[in-house]
């Protein structure tokens, strides 16, 4: 039986939910999933519901004849099939532990996306790529040949018809005019250690100052670098018992972690975006299985 998805998002306002409710009971519909939030302080009204027409009602005439309930409220709404398997671009650099782990997860089935192709800046994981099927596009960034370089990759993801992009450890920083034309659609990881330690060996430097917790972050590209709006977090303990590798191995496990937890959630349609914040709703018991067949 098919199953879709409905994510809403609009300013507050009393009958909201009733609106959509209504509507979908009208047409056959029956909910299975809902999850709402009301931020008080943006005054923004966010809701998600899974749902199953039960009268053979196709997506397209769904979405045809919601369009006059969502008008008198404004709402900001898309209606998905649950069957879609989302197309996505990953990108790459030297470190290969977020690829490596993407990869596996999406051979396995608990990451249900299309990978279209990877994107890397050296020559480092071509053969890991190819070895799993999937197009390696090699494209040299230098400052001379910047725009140039964007605009191929802005030309593998029309040529693809790229759904998201993610920056699996890809170490090049994209313009804002690139930012700009995908915001939405470019999920970035990087360590939890920013502003504090900075460069190329920011582990090192947390060993150094003792830090106790290592964390990573999982958030939307803006042009604003690394302060986009965070989609997940997780951290780690360490203690001053261990060395400077174990906390760049705990870095990468915890780092791999965020950053696939954060595409399952994008992929599902459980994120909002609300300002320089996201709404991001959990994944309700049981839903990983179903969610991760499709």
């Amino acid at each position: 039986m098919n199953s879709y998805v409905l994510t809403v998002q609009c300013e507050s306002r009393r009958g909201i939910v009733a609106a959509i409710s209504g509507y979908l009971a009208e047409n056959g519909c029956n909910i299975t999933d809902a999850a709402q939030f009301d931020d008080e302080l943006t005054g923004r009204f966010f809701i998600r519901i899974t749902f199953r027409p039960e009268t053979g009602t196709g997506l397209e005439e769904l979405r045809e004849g919601f369009d006059p309930v969502a008008q008198p409220f404004g709402m900001i709404w898309a209606m998905h099939d649950s069957a879609h398997r989302m197309k996505v671009l990953l990108m790459v650099s030297n470190f290969g532990h977020c690829l490596n782990d993407l990869l596996y997860r999406w051979r396995i089935g608990a990451l249900p996306i299309d990978i279209v192709g990877v994107i890397s800046n050296h020559l480092t994981y071509q053969k890991l790529v190819v070895n799993h099927d999937i197009p390696f596009h090699h494209i040299r960034v230098t400052k001379e040949n910047k725009s140039e370089a964007e605009a191929q990759m802005m030309g593998l993801v029309e040529d693809t018809g790229t759904e998201l992009v993610v920056l699996a450890r890809y170490m090049q920083i994209l313009s804002d005019s690139l930012c700009q034309k995908m915001s939405g659609r470019i999920i970035n990881i990087h360590h939890s250690f920013l502003p504090s330690f900075k460069g190329a060996n920011p582990y090192k430097q947390a060993y150094e100052r003792g830090v106790k917790l290592i964390g990573a972050t999982s958030h939307y590209v803006t042009a604003d670098l690394d302060e986009g709006p965070i989609i997940e977090q997780d951290i780690i303990r360490v203690t001053h018992a261990q060395s400077p590798e174990d906390y760049v191995s705990l870095g990468r496990d915890v780092e791999s972690q965020v950053l696939a937890r954060a595409i399952h959630a994008h992929i599902h349609h459980r994120v909002f975006q609300n300002g320089n914040k996201t709404v991001v709703f959990p994944a309700s018991p049981g839903s990983y299985a179903s969610e991760r067949m499709g």
